[in-house]
């Protein structure tokens, strides 16, 4: 095919990727400039290095309600290119892909490497040519795009541009915020980057005694104590204690509910046990006890909690651990239930940007045209994937993000 316009990409991630083999196979000549020896070096510790590649979302509605910055934004762009899009696309280029819980889509392999190999064919295939360099700024004369110039020192020009750098979570991975420098040069605002899909840090000392136990099929409420008493956010699933506080999926997904983080004005309540009312939870904890009247309380709760747990929950009970079960008092087993259904927490704040999944804030929205990507202010600028501000929860919709944009950009280029 007789290639015609050129096109610099920057950035060889999900959404560089799919915008040069869209606009590559639309007869563009293609250029990605890529600052990485590798290609697409985020996706492919993604999903633990399994690759989350998407959601099995198929409505439009719910997509966008997944997307808590920006989610309208999103609409021509999750309209033109939908999660099943996604999925045939990986399909037809040989990665066979399953659906796991919460409609979390992945390669049956559990090897983020197939995506990351079938990403850079498509990208590729058609001719677009992949650059080791990293773009400094824009080339801009008489108010009119030109190209970018490198740190190299070399300059590349182009008719249209496409920004795909990423946020600045995971910066060992390329993603230092260049875009955004790229932005400010063509007059587009930001917004201030912060991280989302983050662990937390926390107050309580004891999370340092359970670092690594994992809790699974619990509930958790984040509740605002400061300002609206109100729970902001509820979950059921998985979550981890660190060295530091808090994470797993439910805390990562948890985190993108907090815009204004103040210490200690959020806490976490975790349900140990939400298939249990308190009364029965409490005739549980009777009958247990009655099974084992001489043993020490400490020694009685293997059957209910993790074993790492239970030097902890002994602790905040109050209760002295070689207190006989027969002794304790209908008061204190109240407060056994209480902490049970109860187990709380204090949010100190977010771990630092470079250790979030995806970046909330960049490339201000009302800046860009939804329908095309293209910047509203420097004609020929166009902007795909996590530079722009939107983000969304974990289960595979940021990359969905990635790929819809990048599909627009590159059709629209």
């Amino acid at each position: 095919m007789f290639k015609t316009d050129r096109v610099l990409i920057i950035g060889a991630g999900a959404a560089g990727l799919i915008a040069a083999g869209t606009a590559s196979a639309n007869g563009k000549e293609v250029i990605i400039l890529e600052r990485n020896d590798k290609p697409a070096r985020k996706v492919m510790i993604t999903g633990k290095g399994r690759c989350n590649v998407t959601n099995n979302c198929k409505e439009l509605d719910e997509l966008i309600s997944n997307v808590p910055v920006n989610g309208r934004f999103m609409y021509s762009a999750f309209s033109n290119f939908m999660p099943m899009d996604t999925v045939e696309l990986f399909e037809d280029m040989g990665v066979t892909l399953k659906c796991e819980r919460g409609g979390r889509i992945f390669p049956v392999s559990d090897k983020a490497s197939d995506i990351v190999d079938a990403l850079i064919a498509y990208g590729t295939d058609d001719g677009a040519e992949i650059v080791n360099a990293r773009a400094k700024e824009l080339i801009i004369e008489n108010d009119e795009l030109k190209g970018i110039r490198t740190f190299e020192g070399d300059e590349y020009y182009a008719d249209k541009v496409i920004v795909a750098t990423g946020g600045k979570s995971y910066p060992r991975t390329g993603s230092t915020g260049d875009g955004y420098d790229l932005a400010r040069q063509a007059g587009h605002t930001i917004i201030e980057p912060k991280p989302s899909l983050v662990p937390f840090s926390c107050h309580e000392g004891f999370c340092t005694d359970l670092m690594g136990l994992s809790l699974k099929n619990v509930s958790l409420k984040i509740m605002d104590k400061q300002k609206s008493n109100k729970v902001i956010y509820e979950d059921f699933g998985e979550m981890l204690f660190t060295h530091f506080g808090v994470s797993g999926p439910m805390i990562l997904s948890a985190s993108s509910h907090i815009r204004q983080m103040e210490q200690g004005r959020y806490v976490i309540s975790v349900d140990l046990k939400p298939a249990l009312s308190e009364e029965q939870l409490d005739n549980r904890i009777l009958r247990d006890f009655s099974e084992n009247t001489n043993k020490d309380y400490i020694n009685s709760l293997n059957a209910l909690l993790p074993k790492k747990l239970v030097p902890v929950f002994v602790r905040l009970s109050k209760i002295k651990p070689n207190t006989k079960v027969n002794q304790i008092t209908k008061e204190e087993r109240k407060r056994i239930v209480g902490l049970m259904k109860n187990f709380t927490m204090t949010i100190k704040g977010f771990r630092p940007i470079d250790e979030a999944i995806i970046t909330s804030g960049g490339v201000k929205v009302s800046e860009i045209n939804p329908k095309t990507m293209e910047s509203k202010i420097l004609k020929n600028l166009y902007f795909a994937g996590e530079v722009i501000d939107v983000d969304a929860y974990t289960g595979g919709f940021n990359l969905q993000i990635a790929f819809s944009t990048g599909k627009l950009a590159g059709e629209n280029v």
